[in-house]
């Protein structure tokens, strides 16, 4: 009914933020599309890619649109219309809204569709869920957090007289904003000879949508990493071609280990800075975790030595986007982006590098150096 779906635009769009990033589920991807007409008829946005369509029947466009999408640094597309396809796997940080204008049955999917605004991002405090359905009722449900967990209570903090001041105190800058507050409880996981992993009290989700332990959860994955890669080596390889690596990302996955459920380990295990390689180098094989910068300021090294003085700034551009986002960056959908981002257009950067298949090879080829053994 057009009219009611008017009414539902509307009604959403004078809540948000126009400039806002915000994901609206539709029931269809007809309703979708529908939606993304009334959403550009309302706005007047002067760009036709402010709101767009992403299903699965809009192919590489709709992929194009996404990745864009997760840009934080860019605006448009600002709003994304989808039925199915965005419940899982989006990697943007910034999301401020959801909009639900379908039923959701499923728990497990309405977790992972509110897993889409709960990225962190600076300057991103919360998100708004907007519900013309109803589902907000599934918070409700007790499947949601399951049983509350232990809490951690340590004796409060006496405020300190600001008059006083103790023989460090150099009274140049705010005081640690941690102060006072209870350190997290780490617990420690033995999964071998030789092999724990300290990682916080915090509670992870299974297959089935249900709340597990965070022993039980590593436990679980250090078991089924050895069916997704046979050794070091291999997960090394894997993980130094953007296409392969895409793949493992992708069966990580399919077992429940997509790119939320990745962050939440990183952030359990205070990996926060480093990369899922390491993460899942430490689980797997009781590997020293490395930062990001660490890893890009070896690659950087090495780029002098094998790429001319253009091609090795242009990927000491991309690394620098690496260290502050993630792996995701590194990503070969992210190349034409870098590419406007540093040049203006891609004839400009064609011009400047020497031909996009040498631009390509160099940035496929440049990742090796970050995963190489002796980094």
């Amino acid at each position: 009914m057009r009219e009611r779906e008017l009414h539902r635009v509307r009604t959403f769009l004078s809540e948000i933020k126009l400039n806002e990033k915000t994901i609206v589920f539709c029931a269809t991807q007809a309703h979708a599309a529908l939606i993304r007409d009334l959403i550009n008829q309302e706005v007047r946005n002067p760009d036709p890619d402010y709101c767009v369509r992403v299903t699965s029947n809009d192919g590489a466009g709709g992929e194009a649109f996404l990745e864009r999408f997760q840009i934080n640094s860019r605006t448009i597309p600002t709003i994304l219309t989808t039925s199915q396809k965005l419940s899982t796997g989006v990697d943007a940080k910034n999301v401020r809204n959801i909009v639900l204008m379908r039923p959701i049955n499923s728990m497990i999917e309405f977790k992972q569709i509110i897993g889409r605004g709960t990225r962190t991002f600076e300057g991103k405090d919360y998100f708004t869920v907007y519900d013309f359905v109803k589902a907000h009722e599934k918070f409700d449900d007790p499947e949601w957090d399951g049983d509350p967990a232990d809490i951690i209570v340590s004796p409060p903090s006496v405020p300190k007289d600001p008059k006083e001041k103790n023989e460090t105190d150099t009274g140049d800058g705010p005081d640690d904003p941690t102060d006072g507050m209870p350190a997290r409880e780490m617990l420690e996981i033995k999964l071998g000879d030789d092999h724990i992993v300290n990682i916080a009290a915090t509670t992870f989700w299974g297959p089935d949508g249900k709340p597990i332990s965070a022993q039980e959860f590593i436990k679980r994955m250090f078991g089924e990493l050895p069916e997704l890669f046979k050794d070091e080596d291999e997960l090394r390889k894997v993980w130094s071609n953007p296409d392969t690596r895409k793949a493992l990302l992708s069966r990580l996955s399919e077992r429940g280990y997509d790119a939320l459920v990745l962050m939440q380990i990183k952030e359990a295990i205070n990996a926060q800075d480093s990369d899922i390689y390491d993460v899942l180098m430490h689980i797997a094989y009781s590997r020293i975790m490395m930062s990001r910068q660490h890893r890009a300021e070896v690659g950087l090294r090495r780029l002098e030595d094998e790429y001319d003085e253009k091609i090795a700034s242009f990927l000491s551009f991309v690394l620098s986007h690496y260290i502050e986002n993630g792996v995701e960056n590194l990503d070969r959908s992210k190349l034409p982006d870098y590419l406007r981002l540093k040049f203006g257009t891609l004839a400009e950067s064609v011009v400047v590098l020497g031909g996009m298949d040498r631009v390509s090879s160099s940035y496929i080829g440049f990742q090796r150096h970050i995963y190489s053994p002796s980094n």
